[in-house]
């Protein structure tokens, strides 16, 4: 593959990055002289008739989306080609690493610096969103940092555009689980709010160094984020505030884009955001009764209540399933697999009912059996679910 010419003009110089759909190489535009990124969909090969038709359809969408969005924090897309029986993406080659790649190495990012990352993120995402442009699969992975420390959120692959026609089997979603916000998990469709939860449990992974509601199976990470509380961030200083705003499960009381904005702004001066403050609880309820005893725990904001935040949690970082060459970014390369739509019902809040004999012990049984039977009858009907 190494030196193949696409197009009579990409050349092929090195692999970059490889995922679950593909793999990601440094070219050569022979024609403009310059470097470029190209993302191969090597996922076409192993695929039907039909689904290769689905992922070359994903491919344009792709293209289409980011070409909608003109903002200096979005990978520009250049190209889209089809060669060998597959579809090709020529991008702008962002050198440096995703900040998938810096929590893996660092173990957490500072908080000044992961608001400052933050804020660039929003920004792509109001950008976006202005466009008629949801991106879906906002993750560490899809961040990019370049060796100047410039933030570009690439991969669109996924993005849901305003006016298009939906490329989304029914019976389906599509992203990374543990990143998917609540009303997603629910089967609803998505808002921009959607994104700042990401952005939300984005920033959560960043400074913690692990994600919020990662657990050991895509089942257990989709009842967490549905019914589960993060444990309170310890090491997020100033953004704290912040991510307890936008990991906020109903839609409608997350703070808007532009607050957010703001609130970021703030954490990144080291401040924190007195706006954010309305959005932190003074108290947090942990709900024991799945342990059939029917009691509560209290614990005030900031601390981790014991016994919380560890029931299964995988012990893996980010991008765990991504690999990156040094010195460059895998623009995006990681899998785009379809999660099944997992139409639970709206849980109650937290320490409602008196225990597994009550009536939320028999409401989180009824969501489990429910969860456990459609994502079998889904994955049984040759749907993938991926935890990226």
């Amino acid at each position: 593959m190494q030196g193949l010419l696409l197009a009579g003009r990409y050349r092929l110089v090195e692999s970059i990055g490889s995922g679950g759909m593909g793999r990601v190489w440094r070219a050569h535009d022979e024609v403009l002289h310059r470097a470029v990124a190209v993302k191969e969909l090597t996922a076409a090969l192993y695929v039907t008739e039909s689904d290769r038709a689905v992922l070359l359809a994903r491919t344009h969408a792709e293209a289409r989306a980011a070409a909608r969005i003109n903002h200096s924090a979005v990978v520009t897309v250049h190209d889209v080609l089809d060669h060998d029986n597959r579809p090709w993406i020529v991008m702008e080659l962002v050198e440096g690493n995703s900040l998938a790649d810096e929590v893996k190495e660092k173990g957490r990012v500072e908080p000044t610096e992961a608001a400052r990352i933050g804020l660039w993120v929003l920004r792509a995402l109001r950008a976006a969103h202005s466009a008629g442009v949801l991106h879906r699969d906002v993750k560490p992975g899809n961040v990019l940092l370049s060796s100047d420390r410039r933030v570009l959120l690439t991969d669109f692959g996924i993005a849901q555009v305003e006016g298009d026609t939906t490329i989304t089997r029914t019976g389906e979603i599509v992203g990374s689980v543990d990143y998917l916000a609540p009303e997603r998990v629910r089967g609803h469709d998505p808002g921009p709010s959607a994104d700042l939860w990401a952005l939300g449990a984005t920033l959560y992974t960043a400074v913690e160094g692990r994600s919020p509601f990662r657990r050991t199976s895509p089942l257990t990470t989709m009842q967490a984020v549905v019914d589960e509380e993060p444990a309170p961030p310890q090491h997020a200083g100033p953004l704290g505030p912040v991510i307890t705003a936008l990991l906020n499960k109903d839609p409608a009381v997350r703070p808007g884009a532009e607050e957010a904005e703001q609130m970021l702004a703030e954490a990144v001066e080291g401040r924190r955001p007195s706006a954010a403050q309305a959005y932190v609880p003074t108290q947090q309820h942990v709900d024991t009764g799945t342990m059939g005893m029917g009691a509560q725990r209290v614990a005030p904001y900031g601390t981790a209540p014991q016994g919380t935040g560890s029931h299964g949690a995988a012990p893996h970082g980010p991008g765990a399933h991504e690999t990156a060459s040094h010195g460059s970014v895998a623009h995006g390369s990681g899998a785009h697999g379809a999660t099944p739509t997992l139409h639970a019902p709206v849980p109650g809040p937290l320490g409602e009912g008196t225990g597994s004999g009550g009536v939320s012990g028999r409401r989180r049984r009824g969501r489990t059996i429910a969860l456990v039977v459609v994502l079998a009858a889904l994955i049984g009907g040759g749907s993938a679910v991926a935890m990226h």
